[in-house]
């Protein structure tokens, strides 16, 4: 046999064995992602957000309270949040309020992966959705009649905006778990404040900032949805 046909069989060979390698390994892959795509969520975890409480309790100018919960795709969590927001502030000869709902939906990334307790350390987004009234009651002076009240506001206006969210969730006993979730707020859209330029937007703060940061101390009850999970 000539040594050029030899040479010609042994890299066909090669190849073939490398092609076979490579498309084993493919398949072993996306058998390896069928599996990850189809696994059922193994809980349920519903919290709340401490820190909305104690601003609540310590009478600060911000209230209300939040709900939150969470499910597991392997590594990857559905969360949806849920909350109240009422604020009074003083301004310039009088004082602004408003009070409404909003949620976040989003999805959080787990990079603790094996981990048999499920700890989380996350990076996430959020898209969050809000509904409020707003009012703005002031004094102003007039030459004819002196100092008035005067009142403007904004009925059922509506705001959306994206978050990039990170965190920490730690099993603390059996079915307890704490953990924070830090927020950078971004690009808020107001619609429907045709009367009052709104100041505030219920689960995103003020609109004066493009960029706002948050922060929420959390903790929470997991609901198992599978055996020893």
């Amino acid at each position: 046999m000539r040594p050029a046909i030899l040479k010609f069989i042994l890299i066909s060979a090669f190849a073939f064995s490398f092609m076979g390698a490579q498309a084993q390994d493919k398949k072993e892959e996306s058998d390896s992602l069928k599996r990850r795509a189809i696994q059922k969520p193994t809980g349920v975890r519903i919290g709340t957000d401490l820190i909305a409480i104690g601003k609540t309790v310590f009478d600060s100018p911000l209230s209300g309270w939040e709900l939150n919960a969470d499910v597991d795709f392997d590594r990857y969590y559905l969360a949806l949040e849920y909350g109240s927001w009422a604020r009074k502030d003083s301004v310039d000869n009088g004082y602004y309020t408003n009070d409404g709902r909003y949620f976040r939906i989003g999805v959080d990334v787990n990079f603790l992966l094996n981990d048999p307790d499920k700890n989380m350390f996350f990076l996430g987004f959020r898209y969050g959705r809000s509904t409020f009234d707003e009012q703005l009651n002031y004094q102003t002076t007039l030459a004819d009649f002196g100092i008035i009240q005067k009142e403007i506001s904004n009925q059922n206006a509506t705001a959306g905006w994206g978050e990039l969210t990170t965190g920490l969730r730690v099993k603390i006993w059996k079915y307890l778990w704490m953990g924070y979730t830090a927020r950078m707020k971004f690009s808020p859209n107001v619609k429907g404040n045709q009367e009052l330029e709104t100041y505030d937007i219920p689960g995103y703060g003020k609109t004066s900032k493009a960029v706002y940061w948050g922060f929420n101390y959390q903790v929470f009850w997991r609901i198992p949805l599978k055996k020893n999970q």
